[in-house]
């Protein structure tokens, strides 16, 4: 059975998730982590994307990722920056074959709508896992970047982040009370089942107007069968 066409739009976010083979640890130092990023940079900077979230957990990754005018250049990216984490950790272990399971799943987000409810999925991943007790304790998300912990240049403010302020300290402020606030569970159930299943992150109107955009149905399944008794 062919497997199903990946959706992806050109100048449209992307939550973007890649686990580890068997779900076996990709990261397993600091130099980990860091070779990860240092890649990302680079490749988002060399082919034009922008990349809006991300929160690198020990056995998979999340991403929000904008391919900009060219829909090819996220999979180019996510190959570029996978391939390098491969080759590494082969290389430092001893080993060889595949790091990662398959292909990496993704979902384009209703931009207005979703996409800081979907930054903030990302990164409360780590509370939620109880790995943190706050996301400000985690140093491998984009988090403590959007809050002014941590400077980092190359990540990029999402237009819905910089609509929360006319100042730095505005934004980060209520991005804070944003993500403090949390995630309901209705709201989680649906961002995650969107990127698993590959399907838009939105509303129902987001849908039939990417439909109409490309030309052919957007499938929604439901959510499994029922248990057995």
């Amino acid at each position: 059975m062919p497997r199903k066409a990946r959706i992806v739009l050109a100048n449209f976010p992307h939550h973007v998730i890649q686990r580890g083979h068997n779900r076996t640890g990709v990261f397993a130092e600091d130099r980990d982590y860091q070779h990860y990023l240092e890649n990302l940079s680079e490749w988002k900077t060399r082919l034009g994307c922008r990349v809006y979230s991300y929160c690198l957990m020990t056995n998979h990754i999340h991403l929000i990722v904008n391919p900009g005018d060219n829909p090819d250049n996220l999979g180019m990216l996510m190959k570029r920056v996978a391939g390098r984490q491969t080759r590494r950790v082969n290389k430092l272990q001893h080993r060889s074959g595949s790091l990662w399971e398959g292909r990496y799943k993704s979902s384009p987000i209703e931009t207005n709508r979703y996409l800081l409810a979907c930054s903030r999925y990302i990164e409360l991943n780590p509370v939620r896992a109880g790995m943190v007790a706050s996301p400000d304790q985690y140093r491998w998300s984009s988090y403590r970047a959007k809050v002014g912990d941590n400077m980092l240049r190359w990540v990029d403010r999402d237009p819905c982040y910089l609509a929360l302020g006319n100042t730095d300290l505005e934004r980060q402020t209520r991005y804070r009370s944003w993500v403090a606030s949390g995630v309901a569970e209705a709201e989680i159930l649906m961002i995650r089942q969107a990127v698993q299943r590959g399907q838009l992150t939105g509303s129902d109107r987001f849908v039939s107007a990417i439909e109409t955009r490309i030309g052919r149905r957007v499938e929604t399944r439901g959510r499994g069968r029922p248990r057995k008794k």
